[in-house]
């Protein structure tokens, strides 16, 4: 048996840029310690596995190098623009996935891709000592959802000057920490950057799933139901968000870098 595994780059207009995603296609379900193995050797932040049901939808995973999480923008962004491009389904079509997180869609606009995931709002938390001396910086606002601590900071040269102590991060349990700032620049709302060491991934380079919490988040306080948001990490990427009642309409561009064969 052989398989086809992809890497696309997600929240990304050209190759190199962006967050790597690994896309397994299967011909049905696989052993879940067999795509911890797989997600492991391809090494990026996930790599989701596809499964077609008989009504033209997908059962869709997402495992990091070390646990399958609940949630991931930039892997369904990938697996979205694959089947589109390598026309398992009409661009035309919504590319629709069962997952962890219940019924995830993705359609084309123009050259994004727009996807429609639950919203995370978080709720203020007593913030734990070890969180603000992991992060080096004072901290306006920390709270908490179902997956993630998120911090406001200053600004944006705050968000962008953190070199974390990843242990102490690792050890406040949950996912991940997403640290977040008002953007500098009029052409983007907010700026954030994502840290998930306890999951195998010391900093993803630009989360979806996080904006599932900052959309919500930065809508309340600027007032706005559309934003704009840019992951600070070193691949740097854009997000759109827009609020839909208890969702988030996410959007991204992707392009495809390595197609190989899983013997």
């Amino acid at each position: 048996m052989s398989w086809d595994i992809y890497q696309v780059d997600s929240f990304a207009d050209r190759p190199f840029a962006g967050n790597p995603a690994g896309v397994c296609l299967l011909d049905g379900a696989a052993e879940e310690p067999w795509m911890q193995a797989v997600a492991e050797e391809m090494n990026v932040a996930e790599t989701a596995f596809l499964v077609r049901r008989d009504d033209r939808s997908f059962d869709l995973r997402w495992f990091t190098p070390t646990v399958e999480v609940d949630l991931c923008g930039h892997a369904t962004l990938a697996s979205a623009h694959l089947l589109w491009e390598v026309r398992v389904l009409p661009e035309t079509e919504k590319a629709r996935f069962h997952t962890r997180s219940g019924l995830l869609t993705a359609w084309r606009d123009g050259d994004l891709v727009r996807m429609d995931f639950p919203a995370e709002p978080v709720a203020e938390a007593e913030r734990p000592q070890a969180l603000a001396r992991a992060l080096g910086v004072p901290i306006a606002f920390a709270g908490k959802n179902r997956m993630d601590w998120l911090v406001e900071v200053a600004d944006e040269a705050a968000v962008r000057s953190i070199r974390p102590e990843l242990a102490a991060l690792a050890g406040l349990g949950g996912r991940g920490v997403i640290v977040t700032a008002a953007s500098a620049t009029p052409e983007r709302d907010f700026v954030s950057r994502f840290f998930a060491p306890a999951a195998g991934v010391d900093e993803d380079p630009v989360t979806g799933s996080a904006h599932c919490a900052l959309a919500p988040y930065w809508a309340r306080k600027l007032g706005t139901s559309t934003l704009v948001g840019f992951q600070a990490s070193a691949r740097g990427g854009t997000v759109s968000c827009e609020i839909a009642g208890d969702r988030v309409i996410l959007g991204g561009r992707a392009v495809t870098v390595l197609r190989a064969r899983l013997l």
